[in-house]
């Protein structure tokens, strides 16, 4: 397939996570669908997809040497050119990311787009990743997300209904997240300089350090993160269909 966008695209997987939810002695990123580590379908996704022309995880420290040998040379993941240590939090783990792009990659691919994709995320599809490049080119930021499917009540802080949002205007928000590096890049400095650690995910920090609005791009339900061994068996069934 023939690559579509004209700037380069470089993936920033995140998996540095605990999974402290999902129970058990080894990290959710690192738990087995059919014989494989769950973060290997979300780096496989961008390894075969002609739009990513980089990708660069972030994992915990001690984890390096597992994931370069028996992820990334075991499966032939040649688009994996970094791999570096994450922070406690998962927003400083993307900052790191971006330091790499920053500091180790070359000034047109600092021009050119970051797709920020949680690793436990396996079920990212090419359909995705074409929308978000079309949304990113023309809106400098956007997101992957999904209409939810139930009615959203906001509680006040005594747990009483405050209100109701219209469910049409309301998105269950997914990942990759992607932006045009300088604007995420810029954002990221911002919230390390401010001291604030209270962002959920990079569109925020864009939202609220960035003068851009993030456009919203459709995504898949089955487009989940696995984060309680309920979702796990859940996978399961997706790896089956």
């Amino acid at each position: 397939m023939e690559k579509k966008n004209k700037k380069p695209c470089t993936a920033i997987v995140v998996a540095a996570g605990q999974g402290k939810r999902m129970g058990g002695k080894v990290e959710k990123q690192f738990l087995e669908l059919q014989g494989k580590p769950i973060v290997y379908y979300s780096l496989a996704a961008f390894q075969h997809s002609p739009l990513i022309d980089h990708v660069i995880l972030v994992t915990k420290e001690e984890q390096i040497a597992y994931c370069q040998k028996e992820i990334v040379e075991k499966y032939g993941l040649s688009k994996v050119d970094s791999i570096v240590a994450g922070g406690a939090e998962r927003y400083f783990s993307v900052w790191k990311g971006l330091k790499v792009m920053e500091d180790e990659m070359s000034q047109e691919d600092r021009e050119g787009y970051v797709f920020v994709h949680d690793g436990v995320r396996p079920f990212v599809e090419e359909e995705m990743l074409e929308r978000a490049v079309e949304a990113v080119e023309k809106y400098q930021a956007c997101v992957i997300g999904m209409p939810v499917k139930e009615t959203i009540k906001v509680s006040d802080e005594e747990g009483f209904v405050d209100y109701t949002p219209a469910r049409k205007l309301v998105w269950s928000i997914q990942t990759p997240q992607v932006f045009q590096f300088r604007i995420v890049r810029d954002a990221y400095q911002a919230l390390i300089d401010s001291g604030r650690s209270d962002m959920t995910d990079d569109a925020m920090i864009v939202e609220t350090f960035a003068d851009v609005r993030v456009k919203i791009v459709e995504g898949d339900y089955h487009n989940i993160k696995l984060t309680t061994a309920e979702d796990l068996e859940v996978a399961k069934v997706f790896m089956r269909q």
